[in-house]
């Protein structure tokens, strides 16, 4: 399988000539869902679920086919009708080759005076697992977790206990779109072999459009 980081919370998954999207958002690059079979969307907010992204790559491949959670669904299945496919928490599948499992329910809390939305993870192949914008333990061990370093309801020292609960073999950035490049030194040292420690787990950080080999 490769992983191919895409801009903010957007990666691509590849594996024997079949493509697995998750999270083609408004900080993504315009063409991010373009060439996938299958698009998974994790909630709602703009920085992970974006119409004319799903649009574009929907309109790319006319066998291309969306899963997400009922309040994204509610909201594009009648604009792609018989391609959207409703899931939540406990729930598997196959896409594009994949094999998925689904783990969580809400949104991670941003302040308490702002009702909390529904969100989803996504675990692929049993290996590579995505929490969208919540710090969800999936229960079962992950090789590669897509870690949500940086967002407006987290702050490192929950970032360091995730990784240390999960214990995958690696940790791989998502949701850094909003870091500055001064900033993202400080994170890499924090989840790095001279911060805290995470449990074994490698950190990786990758530049949009840069790809590593699972």
């Amino acid at each position: 399988m490769q992983l191919t980081k895409k801009g903010h919370a957007c990666i691509r998954l590849e594996k024997d000539g079949r493509t697995l999207v998750i999270d083609p958002g408004a900080f993504s690059e315009k063409d991010a869902a373009v060439g996938a079979e299958a698009v998974l969307i994790t909630h709602e907010h703009l920085d992970h679920f974006d119409e004319g992204r799903l649009r574009t790559a929907l309109e790319a491949d006319p066998s291309a086919e969306i899963w997400t959670l009922r309040s994204v669904a509610d909201q594009i299945s009648a604009a792609f009708p018989g391609r959207v496919h409703t899931v939540g928490h406990g729930d598997t599948f196959s896409a594009a080759g994949f094999e998925i499992e689904v783990y969580g329910e809400l949104h991670a809390v941003i302040h308490p005076d702002i009702p909390r939305i529904t969100n989803v993870g996504y675990c692929v192949d049993g290996s590579v697992f995505h929490p969208g914008d919540a710090l969800t333990v999936p229960g079962r061990p992950v090789e590669t977790l897509m870690l949500p370093v940086h967002a407006p309801w987290n702050k490192v020292a929950e970032v360091i206990d995730y990784v240390r609960e999960v214990a995958p073999r690696r940790a791989v950035d998502v949701h850094d779109g909003l870091l500055t490049d001064i900033a993202r030194p400080v994170y890499d040292r924090m989840l790095g072999p001279d911060g805290p420690g995470v449990a074994g787990a490698h950190h990786d950080r990758l530049a949009p459009g840069e790809s590593l080999a699972l």
